[in-house]
């Protein structure tokens, strides 16, 4: 089955020269040229991927994002003529996968459509059969929400420890942002109590990392956010 792609953009010739590149490799593409039809599109639609302009008439990129992440992790690409470092940070804090600035070379842009393709995949894969992420030598079992070591009991976790490492997990070498974590875990109203989160990644440092103080899977980015690398082993 082919991979289906939402190109939501307001600029006609664009959408067109991408719906052509994309479908003569194989994605079944499907378009919305305003943010309110982007929102509508994804609920009826339900593309694989989505690549999603900031600067839309009725709703902007930033709304939408906003929007999608209320219902759903569909995979964004965000594909903007915005180059500020702002915009950048502001998309990714809105839910955004990656970011891509106009204009663009449509090989990166097609190879990151298959970067997130692949993520995703992987993701459902793991959900669909046994679903079990590896930090090292524990596994981490999202059906039986535990974390089991090559021998002996599972280690208990907390269940705000569980609900910020299972949002951790099922997004590998995706940076989660700091508003992101918290909006995710403890609701919209504590978007900015970084506190939480810090006390929260030190005390799940402590209880499934090697080395805690020198971290190799549940990594920070500076100034960011925190990012899980499966492949730091």
């Amino acid at each position: 089955m082919s991979t289906k792609v939402l190109i939501a953009d307001d600029d006609a010739q664009l959408v067109r020269a991408l719906a052509v590149t994309l479908a003569a490799r194989g994605y079944d593409v499907v378009t919305a040229r305003d943010g309110r039809a982007a929102l509508d599109a994804v609920i009826t639609e339900r593309p694989d991927l989505v690549l999603l302009d900031l600067g839309m008439p009725r709703l902007d990129g930033i709304g939408v994002l906003e929007g999608l992440r209320a219902w759903t992790q569909v995979p964004v690409l965000v594909v903007s003529g915005r180059t500020d470092s702002s915009d950048k940070v502001d998309a990714l804090d809105a839910g955004a996968d990656d970011y891509v600035t106009k204009p663009f070379q449509m090989d990166e842009l097609l190879a990151r459509l298959r970067a997130l393709g692949r993520r995703q995949a992987a993701v459902a894969a793991s959900a669909g059969g046994a679903p079990t992420v590896a930090i090292g030598e524990l596994v981490v079992d999202l059906v039986a929400k535990q974390v089991t070591p090559p021998t002996g009991p599972a280690i208990r976790l907390t269940p705000t420890e569980w609900r910020l490492l299972e949002v951790l997990v099922t997004n590998p070498d995706r940076l989660m942002t700091r508003e992101m974590l918290l909006t995710e875990v403890w609701g919209p109203s504590h978007g900015n109590d970084s506190g939480y989160l810090r006390l929260y990644m030190a005390q799940l440092r402590r209880k499934l990392e090697p080395d805690p103080a020198n971290p190799r899977f549940l990594v920070t980015e500076s100034g960011m956010g925190y990012r899980f690398s499966p492949g730091h082993a």
